[in-house]
């Protein structure tokens, strides 16, 4: 059981920080890869640095996609992003390339083949986890902490706040009452600008996008709203710090509110159930709290490499369930097929939907119509509801 009243924070950071650069560079080949090839298996990472982009890892897929069209999908992400800056700019920065093709003793593991189901891409456990403090099932810190911002970045892209550069980071506590979130009890932003503004004019120009986020009178006190603390953020992303793909693995999920198996999701098809058994377990999970069936709800994955069905299935309601655990375990393996290839078809992830997720979170986002955010559906209930009835 959770403690009744208590403080709790998560933080995000944006689509310019350094570590989402590498996301968005990683996930954008992954998108390339899958446009001309669905069946196409891609393990991207990318480091950035000051004006230099270095990409390695494996893949297996159509070989017009060559590492000439890469550098230019890298250069893309970038550009979209809007780095044009001395230190990091799309144009100027160099392209390293060391990608090569995938190993045949993992391909022998994990493709179908005769009798044999296509298994798992790797060993691994992974958590799925919803709960009704928002009304997309999210944790309201992380949740805040994105909105937050990815209000800066859409003022930043349409011209609104010309002042502001792609690199932010936004922290948010609240406090619980009888385990709901009621208030903020401090906010920190820190976001890149350029040199003709400073750190008063910078705060007044992030608040109303802190204010116009948070619910009505939970605006944290002014001695608690810290905005670029250190008190000038001029050069930032891969020119201030290096970046590398996977290393916001909480921002990516749920703030940490819930466990995490430690995979991360980026430039990873999804074959790797670190991604799409994450994806199946946040799916499941947010359909039993949407139908009622439980307050907060946990789901652990786990697999063997080249196996196909998951090793375990374990569902924790934390208190505050309205059925068997163990037997939603079951209803939920009934339900869905959970093996890798069961995942792929009933959330439709051999399609190019992937470098949108590379910011701002994986979850709490709202389904779209080409299939981006399937494993965000609350298409279950119903079924659920019918196991359970």
């Amino acid at each position: 059981m959770r403690r009744g009243s208590y403080l709790f924070t998560s933080e995000s950071v944006s689509e310019g920080h350094p570590d989402k650069v590498c996301d968005r560079v990683s996930d954008a080949i992954l998108d390339a890869f899958l446009t001309q090839q669905s069946d196409s298996r891609v393990a991207v990472e990318t480091l950035a640095t000051t004006n230099r982009i270095v990409m390695a890892g494996e893949v297996r897929g159509p070989e017009s996609l060559t590492k000439e069209l890469m550098e230019e999908v890298a250069r893309a992400a970038v550009k979209d992003i809007g780095y044009e800056q001395d230190g990091f700019h799309w144009r100027d920065m160099a392209v390293e390339n060391y990608v090569h093709e995938q190993s045949a003793d993992i391909a022998v593991g994990v493709d179908a083949k005769g009798n044999k189901d296509e298994g798992a891409g790797d060993q691994g456990i992974m958590f799925g986890y919803a709960c009704n403090e928002t009304d997309v099932h999210m944790p309201a810190p992380i949740y805040l902490a994105h909105a937050i911002l990815k209000s800066l970045a859409e003022a930043r892209h349409s011209g609104a706040e010309p002042h502001l550069g792609p690199d932010a980071k936004s922290q948010v506590t609240l406090e619980y009452q009888d385990s709901k979130p009621v208030r903020a009890t401090s906010i920190v932003v820190s976001t890149q600008h350029d040199g003709a503004i400073d750190q008063d004019e910078v705060r007044e120009i992030v608040r109303p996008h802190v204010v116009n986020v948070l619910p009505e009178g939970w605006m944290c006190p002014e001695d608690a709203f810290y905005v670029n603390p250190t008190g000038r953020f001029v050069t930032g992303g891969p020119d201030g710090d290096a970046g590398l793909t996977g290393r916001k693995i909480i921002v990516d999920t749920y703030g940490g509110a819930a466990p995490h198996g430690g995979g991360a999701f980026s430039g990873k098809d999804p074959t790797k159930v670190d991604r799409s058994a994450a994806y199946a377990a946040r799916y499941l999970a947010k359909n039993v709290v949407g139908a009622g069936l439980a307050d907060r709800c946990i789901i652990q994955l786990s697999y063997a490499i080249g196996v196909a069905k998951p090793l375990s299935v374990y569902v924790d309601t934390q208190g505050t369930g309205e059925v068997d655990e163990d037997k939603l375990s079951k209803v939920l393996q009934q339900i869905m097929d959970l093996s890798p290839r069961g995942i792929r078809e009933h959330l439709g992830l051999n399609k190019p939907i992937y470098a949108r997720t590379a910011a701002y979170g994986h979850f709490g986002r709202q389904p779209e119509s080409d299939g981006g955010f399937s494993w965000e559906r609350l298409d279950l209930v119903d079924a659920l509801k019918s196991a359970l009835s």
